[in-house]
């Protein structure tokens, strides 16, 4: 098929899940999950149908369809999750003058700031009750659980926000950010293929959980993507004569402490990238040279954690780590487990051996990772850590795996799609651990096959 012809194929399927993501965000329609199911099928033939496109007519086309996709997410209020509710009301607290860490939203301390649409009337619809009102904050009775930078954005958002507006400003927070990171997968794709961008800047799960449940997860992807993306440039400095190499040392170190310090924003925003800073280190166990420049990203990233973390520590009486071990025990990622974690394990050991089984697999990627792993191509090994980590775990929370997609975007795997897909079935229907079972078969195929076609 000829390339004009390819891209006329490709925009017409993009814009047929443009219109299944509209009808998704404004309807709500019941069997949401298989209108959603339908936009991803639009999107893999899209995706496909966009490989013979050329690069700057694919470049165009990729920025297009990605400001479609994610004003989709704005025409509606969240569809599938209360995340946001607790993100308004903690940067409601932070402009009061009061630490989110100190006080639950069912505290009648703060009573005072309390309005009807997070309080509404208890006969409101689905509700979270509280002694003597009803709110659409979910869990209620326990402090905040996300990390100081995400605090600070909630404060941020709600100080730009007009009065009374609601969710908005935290979708259109959303939306930017991930326009930007399609923007930022443009520019650092160019010298690749930037049709790679698409596996980003099309997905479904990016209107949906970024833009139209407005999850900071969001913000902490962008920076990933900044800190990972840029990494190739920094560690080839300084080839070349022996003149020329203390320059360039000092340019890859000073790359180093940037990405280490983006890095380390991330986990302070969300602490699921805690996974992908391994990545950042691939190698950094294969010669003492290559520990010791893993060092320079290593310490940046976690001084950038604790000075985050400092001016809660001192404007808190509770702990700022909040909620945090009681929503890991709830989620059953401690020793007991719940049945939905850890299923795939599950399925082939006793339950009382999934988490150590799982302990030992995500080791045994993490010193492949830091032994063989590309420093040059930091997201590939970024890429397989995450990926085998959400399939060990089997997580029910479809937001996650933004950051799987974004990492597959950068690396050009499109088989590690398959796990945002399982995410969501695992988030709207009964059916999350045979997801996951095909999301593992499909990566695990594509594995052989790249290995076959590179020793044939």
């Amino acid at each position: 098929m000829r390339p004009g012809r390819r891209a006329g194929l490709a925009a017409a399927l993009l814009a047929a899940q443009v219109a299944v993501l509209a009808v998704v965000f404004r309807a709500a329609p019941d069997g949401l999950f298989w209108w959603y199911a339908a936009a991803w099928a639009l999107f893999g033939a899209a995706v496909w149908a966009l490989r013979g496109v050329p690069g700057p007519a694919a470049r165009r086309l990729v920025m297009a369809g990605s400001l479609a996709a994610i004003a989709t997410g704005l025409l509606g209020p969240p569809a599938t999750s209360t995340d946001s509710f607790r993100y308004a009301w903690d940067g409601r607290v932070q402009s009061a003058g009061l630490s989110p860490y100190d006080h639950a939203p069912a505290d009648p301390a703060l009573a005072h700031l309390r309005d009807p649409w997070l309080f509404p009337d208890c006969r409101q619809g689905r509700l979270y009750p509280i002694e003597g009102a009803c709110t659409r904050i979910n869990r209620p009775t326990v402090h905040t659980i996300y990390p100081p930078l995400a605090e600070a954005y909630f404060l941020l958002v709600d100080r730009l926000s007009p009065e009374g507006a609601r969710h908005k400003p935290l979708q259109v927070s959303g939306a930017l950010l991930a326009a930007g990171t399609t923007a930022a997968l443009l520019l650092l794709l160019r010298r690749r293929d930037v049709r790679q961008a698409a596996y980003w800047a099309w997905c479904p799960a990016v209107p949906m959980e970024a833009v139209n449940n407005a999850h900071v997860d969001m913000l902490a992807v962008a920076a990933v993507v900044l800190a990972l993306g840029t990494a190739r440039r920094g560690l080839g400095a300084g080839r070349g004569t022996l003149g020329a190499a203390r320059p360039g040392l000092g340019l890859a170190r000073r790359r180093s402490v940037g990405q280490g310090a983006l890095l380390g924003a991330a986990v302070a925003v969300k602490l699921v990238p805690v996974v992908v800073v391994p990545g950042a280190l691939s190698g950094a166990l294969s010669s003492v040279r290559a520990a010791r420049r893993a060092l320079w990203t290593l310490v940046p990233a976690g001084l950038v954690v604790a000075l985050a973390y400092l001016p809660y520590i001192l404007a808190s009486r509770g702990s700022v780590l909040g909620y945090l071990s009681g929503y890991l025990t709830e989620e059953g990622y401690d020793e007991a487990g719940a049945r939905d974690r850890y299923a795939l394990l599950r399925w082939l050991l006793p339950d009382s051996w999934a988490l150590p089984a799982a302990l030992a697999v995500l080791t045994l990627v993490l010193l492949h990772v830091l032994r063989h792993g590309d420093p040059e191509r930091p997201w590939r090994g970024a890429l397989v850590l995450t990926g085998v980590a959400f399939l060990v775990l089997t997580p029910g929370y479809s937001w996650y795996a933004l950051l799987v997609v974004a990492l597959a975007a950068l690396d050009g795997r499109a088989e590690w799609l398959g796990v945002a897909l399982a995410g969501a079935a695992a988030y709207l229907t009964p059916f999350g651990t045979a997801a996951y079972a095909a999301a593992a078969a499909v990566a695990a195929g594509a594995w052989v096959v790249r290995r076959h076609t590179m020793s044939s």
